[in-house]
């Protein structure tokens, strides 16, 4: 059974989230003073062994073939995951070919229409690389079963819809390992910022977010 405070204790332990003293830009180009960075949970085997048991036991009970992990941020979690589970080992390509079949142009393993697949991005912010997967996935032929992102920053999109409500538009359901407003007060308690890059982080939250700063009231 999926235990969510030993899975947000887990990421703070391993330094997924924090604070830069100092702007970062993001890959959806917008500006931010605190940062998830998942990757960092492959790069050990024993530590990505726990993550996998972790994305496990949250998709216990679905239904589903194999999973897949979006490029290239998740790929070889996805893999573990699949070796585990004993599943297909299915992953994509960072840079499509230039010819061939959709199952062959984008990606790298036994694809097959009607594969039931649950797709795992590691860092959820606007949706743009997850929601390139899906459509490549259906351009196949896959069942989609759903979408799990490892961390949400939990922010609204351009149009003003977070990810999880532009997924459920095109008929999949998103779920959430962890989110932001879990996990950062945890990391304010035990790494506080300067006042400075609390306020941007704040303000950043009063901009983007569902919510606002009743994030930062810790005990």
């Amino acid at each position: 059974m999926f235990n969510q405070e030993k899975f947000n204790k887990f990421l703070i332990e391993n330094n997924v989230v924090g604070f830069k003293e100092e702007d970062i830009v993001l890959k959806s180009g917008r500006v931010s003073r605190w940062y998830a960075n998942c990757r960092r949970l492959t790069d050990d085997a024993k530590i990505t062994n726990q993550l996998v048991d972790f994305v496990i036991d949250f998709i216990e009970g679905k239904d589903f073939d194999y999973v897949y992990g979006v490029p290239a941020g998740v790929t070889k979690l996805g893999v573990a995951i699949n070796l585990k589970l004993d599943g297909k080992l299915v992953i994509g390509r960072e840079k499509p070919k230039e010819h061939g079949d959709a199952k062959d142009k984008y990606f790298i393993g036994p694809i097959e229409k009607g594969d039931k697949v649950i797709v795992i991005e590691d860092v959820t912010t606007t949706g743009g690389s997850l929601i390139d997967s899906l459509e490549k996935l259906k351009e196949v032929g896959v069942e989609i079963v759903c979408a799990v992102g490892l961390v949400n920053r939990v922010e609204k999109r351009e149009d003003g819809l977070t990810v999880k409500q532009k997924l459920n538009e095109i008929g999949i359901d998103y779920f959430s390992m962890g989110n932001a407003f879990d996990l950062l007060p945890l990391e304010f308690l035990r790494n506080k910022p300067s006042e400075e890059t609390k306020k941007h982080v704040e303000d950043y939250f009063r901009k983007y977010s569902i919510k606002e700063v009743e994030l930062w009231k810790t005990k």
